[in-house]
């Protein structure tokens, strides 16, 4: 009966401490937003996908801020890549108290979404976003991770003139913020390296017949075309321009198009190997911790991997080291510590300029042999 007693008691106190301990965790949520429906939608799961991955592993750790255990959430949000769902999709992250934001995806959903993060005072820090206007409101709140597009749009003009000593090009942008600032960089660059930019075509980023514009651009017989845009359309693009009989134009495009989506989209069109895009920052392989990185995300989330998943798991590691250093999970007190970033993550060192881009962002161009994205440089 004792020995009973003694059992329940133990049993009781150690009860009581269960509940004292989990009262000390605190629950920190990280807010995600990308296109997790719609014709982007894998490259949104993707980009969750690495944010859950850094949460888990930060769980893992045990981390103790301002006195504290703290557990990390992922409060994830769809904006479909509209730039109205996108700033919704902010402001009920700012309504939930979220500690940060990685995200979003697409330039035309984070550029508006900025302002409201910066208006409620809660940090965001894109892995995938390159619009340079990005930045240039000059918010406190406002990070990015990865090279622009005035790096991305340069190097492969650059590699068009230089290289491959293409003479004449034609442009088709979707008339996102994105694919219209991608397409503008590179048009000024060529022009800047003797290109003869023959033709400019607009499109949109719902489109999947390009018949029209493809065989405008045909009869002014360009060496390339630039496509600023995303896979969704670049894809029946490349099938198209295979149709037409244009299957010895190279076909450049940023990171948009830069995915292991596009092999399946373009459906075996064997335009696919006149691709070269350009990628924000090194290549898997050369990335600090890059392949072992990757091993582990296949094993967690097989044949999901497209582009920006290193990225947003690095800018879930961004916010919670600022938070390590400030000791406080509270935004008010962390954000300052972000542009004092030198942190070194899965894609490179991290460290950011006074207006929150990447110092020193690299930039790799692939191509695509027997369907498969493969570093050029």
């Amino acid at each position: 009966m004792q020995m009973t007693l003694k059992l329940t008691v133990a049993a009781a106190i150690a009860a009581v401490a269960g509940i004292a301990s989990a009262q000390d965790v605190q629950v920190v949520k990280i807010g995600h937003v990308a296109p997790i429906s719609g014709a982007q939608a894998h490259y949104g799961k993707d980009n969750e996908n690495g944010v859950r991955m850094a949460i888990e592993d930060l769980n893992k750790q045990n981390l103790t801020i301002g006195g504290k255990r703290v557990r990390f959430e992922i409060q994830a949000e769809d904006d479909a890549a509209d730039p109205k769902q996108g700033t919704a999709a902010a402001q009920k992250l700012c309504d939930s108290r979220v500690a940060g934001v990685v995200g979003h995806l697409n330039s035309g959903t984070t550029i508006p979404a900025a302002k409201v993060y910066n208006d409620c005072g809660i940090p965001h820090v894109t892995g995938a976003a390159t619009n340079p206007n990005l930045t240039k409101p000059g918010y406190k709140t406002t990070y990015r991770i990865i090279a622009n597009d005035n790096a991305l749009g340069a190097a492969l003009a650059h590699y068009a003139a230089d290289n491959l000593k293409l003479k004449k090009v034609a442009i088709i942008d979707d008339r996102t913020a994105y694919g219209q600032g991608v397409a503008d960089v590179f048009k000024k660059t060529a022009k800047e390296k003797g290109m003869q930019v023959v033709d400019e075509q607009f499109t949109t980023d719902k489109a999947t017949d390009f018949m029209a514009i493809l065989t405008a651009i045909k009869s002014k017989n360009p060496d390339a075309i630039f496509y600023g845009g995303m896979d969704p359309q670049a894809g029946p693009m490349l099938r198209q321009m295979e149709q037409l009989g244009m299957g010895n134009v190279k076909y450049f495009g940023g990171d948009g198009i830069c995915t292991a989506e596009i092999a399946k989209l373009a459906g075996g069109a064997k335009t696919l190997n006149n691709v070269i895009c350009a990628e924000g920052g090194s290549s898997l392989g050369k990335m600090p911790g890059g392949a072992e990185w990757k091993k582990r995300y296949d094993e967690k989330y097989p044949n999901q991997f497209q582009v920006y998943s290193p990225y947003t798991y690095d800018a879930t590691f961004v916010l919670v080291d600022a938070m390590k250093r400030a000791n406080s999970t509270n935004p008010k007190d962390y954000t300052k510590e972000l542009v004092k970033t030198n942190m070194k993550g899965v894609t490179a060192t991290i460290a950011f300029e006074p207006n929150g881009e990447l110092k020193n962002p690299a930039t790799t161009l692939y191509n695509y042999k027997e369907g498969k994205k493969t570093p050029i440089n």
